[in-house]
């Protein structure tokens, strides 16, 4: 007899918001969570007296796509607070800052301010990218197929040309069409391609110029309480609706007979029964590791997946404890423009100039870490009082790219983490470590050990918009594998990585038009036949 309707492997976000959604369908689901907690790389952990995020605190797609109203999670306690500004753009060599507004038009003022000779720029990059922008938010949220594409040329013909066109050039390339000083120009590259763990020369990269216009159309937020409040508001409403959810479980094997999919093996040697799983974790992991003879129907899928390269994780984090608020050393400048900006309250991004940034990738690509990285800071207690450990301390999160998990000697015992707090203290006036309680980094191989991301590497959907379309390849566009009843979802899945929920949303509704298609309506029926003979036994 089956455990469950439907298994879902992961308890990161988007495994989740798939189990919720197919609960509220009415179908018994059980979520398998290899940590002791749910939400993933968007947990929020206790450690050293206070409270971290694991990953960015940033949170903008999920608020666009419906799934916070679908799942009425605001009823389940989440609460999102908004930051003054969307960043606070800053360079290392003391050049002018300038400040990212979610309005168009109060970003605009600061470049007014700043870069006077970039406004015109900003306009013609604004018409062109925004419809491109609204047009990749209505993509994220249904599951993409011919028909839709057919649908969208014809409704927005222009900016699916570009979206195309962008997709096969280079970051670099597209900015240049808009912008001829690097100081605007890179801090939407820092935060994509370069928290990619990509160079912006890349061909493939162009797709990151939407970074400005994105938070133009999506309203940033985080979650008070912490970025962990999105996974338990989540887990709530799940277990309200009949979900279950078992953690310290975790899952080594499937179990397929007759080139179907029928349940999950654990690390313990427990077997799990059922006819449906989704998977909501590393790809390479559930093809190569968990399988060991593939079907005939899906051997050329996972051989795919054994020869498909793996690229290292290239971002750490360094949190910590400060006894009180560092001052930037740019801050009278900021303020004057902008009065009642609170600068501590947005992300800081702190960019490199483009032969920086170039040197940075060079060295990534050795396995080094630049002189000068990327970073984003934020300081997530000035926000949300929540976070603080209290007694008028506060937590500093600092985000560094590229850090490569290759790095010679590794990364325990590392003297990079002391250094990266010495260059955020560079940025902050006289006094800035003295501040310093306690701290710890989260490197690459932290992130391997503590959450299963292979080579410290978060999975991530690559396809081009027209493989998307086309459906190649079918288990990361379509969420079907050639396996029957298993299913594949997460960040490795369309339409990719970060926090939108978009791509468990997708598998959901796929899993479910299975399940009540003349198919999935035989299984039920035999299903409910089996338990009422048992019931008469």
């Amino acid at each position: 007899m089956a455990d469950a309707d439907v298994i879902v492997i992961g308890a990161g976000h988007n495994g989740l918001i798939c189990a919720s959604y197919l609960a509220r369908s009415g179908f018994d689901t059980l979520v398998l969570e290899s940590r002791s907690t749910v939400g993933g790389c968007t947990s929020t952990v206790s450690a050293l007296g206070a409270n971290f995020n694991i990953g960015a605190s940033e949170h903008s797609v999920i608020r666009a796509v419906d799934v916070i109203d679908d799942l009425d999670l605001t009823a389940h306690g989440l609460r999102y607070l908004e930051a003054d500004a969307n960043s606070v753009n800053v360079f290392y060599d003391d050049t002018e800052p300038w400040v990212h507004f979610h309005d168009p038009e109060q970003t605009i003022e600061s470049l007014a301010a700043s870069y006077p000779n970039q406004v015109d720029g900003y306009r013609r990059y604004l018409a062109d990218a925004m419809p491109v922008a609204e047009l990749a938010l209505e993509m994220a949220r249904t599951p993409p197929s011919l028909r839709r594409f057919a649908a969208t040329v014809g409704r927005r013909g222009r900016a699916t040309a570009r979206l195309l066109n962008w997709d096969k050039r280079t970051a670099n390339d597209v900015m240049a069409d808009y912008f001829d000083d690097w100081r605007v120009s890179m801090p939407s590259i820092s935060h994509a391609p370069t928290a990619w763990g990509l160079g912006p020369d890349m061909p493939g990269t162009g797709m990151a110029a939407l970074n400005f216009a994105s938070h133009h159309l999506m309203q940033q937020g985080r979650p008070r309480g912490g970025s962990g409040e999105l996974g338990n508001a989540i887990r709530a409403g799940f277990e309200i609706a009949g979900g279950r959810v078992r953690c310290d479980s975790r899952v080594d094997h499937l179990i397929i007979r007759g080139g179907s999919i029928k349940g999950v093996r654990l690390s313990d040697g427990t077997e799990l029964a059922s006819d449906v799983v989704v998977t909501c974790c590393d790809p390479h992991r559930v093809f190569v590791d968990w399988i060991d003879e593939p079907p005939p129907a899906a051997r050329r899928m996972v051989e795919r997946w054994h020869n498909r390269y793996i690229a290292e994780g290239a971002a750490s984090k360094l949190d910590a404890v400060l006894t009180g608020l560092p001052r930037f050393k740019g801050a009278d400048q900021i303020e004057s423009r902008h009065p009642g900006l609170d600068i501590l309250n947005p992300t800081m991004t702190v960019s490199l100039r483009p032969d920086e940034l170039a040197t940075a990738n060079r060295l990534r690509e050795e396995g080094r870490v630049s002189e000068k990285p990327t970073l984003a800071m934020n300081y997530p207690s000035v926000l949300d009082p929540e976070m603080s450990p209290g007694a008028g301390r506060h937590v500093l999160s600092l985000e560094i790219f590229f850090t490569p998990y290759s790095v010679p000697g590794g990364w325990p015992g590392s003297k990079e983490p002391e250094r990266w707090l010495e260059l955020w203290a560079g940025l902050m006036e006289p006094g800035a470590l003295d501040l310093v309680e306690s701290w710890r980094a989260m490197t690459p191989d932290r992130y391997e050990e503590e959450l299963s991301l292979h080579l410290g590497s978060t999975p991530s959907y690559v396809g081009a918009p027209l493989d998307t379309f086309l459906g190649r390849p079918r288990e990361t566009t379509r969420y079907r594998t050639p396996i029957p009843g298993l299913y594949l979802s997460g960040a490795a899945t369309f339409p990719g990585s970060g926090v939108m929920g978009a791509p468990g949303r997708n598998t959901a509704d796929v899993v479910t038009h299975d399940l009540r298609g003349p198919v999935g309506r035989r299984m039920t029926s035999l299903k409910r036949r089996r338990a009422q003979l048992q019931s008469r036994q």
